[in-house]
């Protein structure tokens, strides 16, 4: 490792983003245009504008909502805990969490077709509904609107915050700076599981007004951090490949990154089992109900696929340690975990506004996926520009560079 504390200068090397930000930035405008011309071509053709449109749309900004939740709690917790392993791969972290605000916005379009989203906003759903006319107080669309809002808020400043304060000290060099980090991780973290959690309550949990799981906001959550990890490092691996990172990140830190997706996976799981467990154990027909969609019609097959997909094929493949130290074929997990992700998310979301039994993918799913990748990428890209892919001088750039797993 001495070798490359050696040829390793961070002020010579800089790992600029420019020449490729350009490019990141026309692809996702192409992306943007053609999702929405997609979407245009779908609700002309084929749906009318109505709930399918909004099923698309409501999970593709789920899941990049989900992937960024995922690197702000990344971030978080490498203050909180003061690591060093991860420097080098802060940054990234960093500029995916800070795509929030722009999300933000990509939520403003379900706030005005809430009505055609949630049962619960319908006028007059609480009349002859005991269980929503209990609820109302909370299930009130103005009331939701504010909490969302809220819950940008409070993320976008976090990132924000991380983000700003990350890269005045490439300038400047104040180790300071990264006592201020450190010092706002724990109350960032208790901030960050309470809008977490209640975030997924409302808006997805709140689809089925007439059930509710204590476990969902940790469920989420295990997902979110699950798929910001598998694309932590598909996007260090396509650096590489591109020569903009090629000496700061090593196999020691694909082999933690390996570890990570493993122990994700298994926790993703871990919560799954605890959640449908309980539920199926307890035999309540108001919590039954929301398995029993899912396990009727075509979201059987979408059901039993998450299982084999979502859990044992990853966990296989990530079992031994050859796969964690070959980026290559490390990336390839990592990719799979991406589809599940989504797929994941289209489970929870799906069968409250498809036709029941019925799980299609279509025009829509992909138009939307364009759609809001395009605005996640230019946001990304964005960000990134004229700033170092790596914390040049963080106090513990040097622990980074020179680690090795045990």
């Amino acid at each position: 490792m001495s070798d490359t504390l050696v040829r390793f200068d961070p002020m010579r090397e800089r790992h600029r983003l420019e020449r490729s930000s350009g490019y990141l930035v026309r692809a996702a405008v192409a992306a943007t245009l053609v999702g929405l011309a997609g979407i245009g071509a779908s609700l002309a053709l084929f749906d009318g504008g109505g709930k399918r449109f909004w099923c698309s749309y409501l999970v593709s900004a789920t899941y990049f909502l989900s992937i960024a939740l995922g690197a702000l709690f990344f971030v978080i917790l490498q203050h909180l805990t003061r690591a060093g392993w991860s420097v080098v791969l802060r940054r990234l972290a960093e500029a995916v969490a800070a795509i929030l605000p722009a999300l933000g916005l990509a939520f403003l379009p379900p706030l005005a077709g809430l009505q055609r989203i949630y049962h619960w906003a319908e006028p007059g759903a609480s009349a002859h509904d005991a269980v929503l006319a209990a609820k109302a107080p909370y299930l009130d669309p103005y009331f939701f609107a504010l909490r969302l809002l809220a819950y940008f808020i409070v993320w976008s400043w976090l990132a924000h915050y991380y983000f700003r304060r990350s890269v005045e000290q490439d300038r400047s060099g104040d180790v300071g700076l990264t006592r201020k980090m450190e010092r706002l991780s724990a109350p960032a973290m208790v901030l960050y599981a309470f809008t977490v959690t209640f975030a997924a309550f409302d808006i997805l949990m709140s689809l089925d007004p007439h059930w509710y799981s204590t476990i969902f906001g940790v469920y989420f959550f295990a997902g979110s951090l699950l798929g910001f990890v598998a694309l932590l490092i598909v996007i260090v691996f396509l650096l590489q490949r591109s020569r903009r990172i090629r000496r700061s990140v090593t196999l020691e830190h694909y082999h933690d990154l390996g570890k990570l997706l493993f122990a994700f996976v298994f926790f993703w799981a871990y919560i799954a089992f605890s959640q449908y467990m309980l539920i199926w154990y307890g035999d309540v027909p108001e919590e039954t109900q929301w398995f029993l969609k899912r396990q009727a019609g075509q979201w059987t097959g979408v059901s039993v696929a998450l299982v084999l997909g979502h859990f044992f094929v990853p966990f296989l493949a990530l079992l031994s340690r050859y796969p964690k130290r070959r980026p290559a074929l490390l990336v390839l997990p990592a990719l799979w975990v991406l589809l599940f992700h989504w797929i994941d998310l289209y489970w929870l979301i799906g069968p409250e506004l498809n036709p029941p039994g019925q799980a299609r993918v279509g025009l829509l799913d992909f138009s939307c996926f364009l759609l809001l990748a395009g605005v996640s990428v230019g946001a990304f890209a964005l960000r990134l520009r004229a700033h170092s892919l790596i914390a040049e001088r963080d106090p513990r750039l040097a622990e980074s560079l020179a680690f090795e797993n045990a």
